[in-house]
């Protein structure tokens, strides 16, 4: 199989069976959204949407946040990894949105990478989900999940990978891909054993089709 032939038949079969993905993180505008990104670091969805809405409602803007102190804003992010490190980054993420881009996020990035807290997967998250952007985010899932069926061999960096899938995947389809790739990792190709007899990728799946030329 070629991998234009992979990549065809991946995003058919994604197209047909998770025709609308969206984020599981819970937000209601941009400054939200990079707010629950930041947080969500080496941290279920789950446990972020748990804790951002008391934030939500006590920062509801970047200006709240920018005139809380370290002391102040921490409690709220206590229970996620990281605590100390992201109360920080959320701060100096708030400071920044008010000092350069006058409360808004920006819908660059090279702006956003200026942002305290936020890489390159976070900035792509916010092209794609907030922009409509053909932003491709790579994190754990998508990563792991890309190099299981073939999408992209012998990977070294999150930044090849997000290339590679840039450079094979439609640019009409490269946000919807991002949330199939996390959710397809999330739900079935998880990381310590993946669910390959409720897959429905099998017979294009370079992983699986190894492992059982093995068998």
């Amino acid at each position: 199989m070629t991998t234009k032939q992979r990549y065809a038949a991946v995003i058919d079969w994604f197209e047909h069976n998770m025709p609308d993905p969206h984020t599981e993180l819970h937000y209601d505008n941009p400054y939200q959204l990079l707010v629950a990104v930041i947080l969500s670091a080496q941290c279920t969805d789950k446990r972020i949407n748990m804790v951002t809405p008391a934030i939500f409602a006590d920062f509801p803007t970047p200006a709240d946040m920018a005139r809380a102190t370290f002391d102040q804003l921490q409690p709220y992010i206590a229970t996620v990894s990281y605590p100390n490190n992201k109360t920080r980054n959320l701060l100096g993420m708030a400071n920044t949105l008010v000092e350069k881009f006058g409360g808004q996020v920006p819908d660059d990035i090279d702006s956003l990478l200026s942002i305290p807290g936020v890489g390159r997967k976070t900035a792509n998250v916010i092209l794609s989900v907030v922009f409509g952007k053909a932003a491709m985010a790579v994190d754990t899932h998508v990563f792991r999940v890309s190099e299981r069926i073939g999408l992209t061999v012998g990977s070294k960096s999150p930044k090849q990978t997000e290339l590679t899938l840039t450079a094979n995947i439609p640019e009409d389809r490269i946000a919807r891909a991002h949330h199939w790739l996390i959710l397809h990792g999330r739900y079935v190709c998880k990381a310590r054993k993946p669910d390959c007899l409720n897959c429905g990728l099998t017979s294009v799946c370079r992983f699986y089709n190894k492992q059982k030329s093995q068998s």
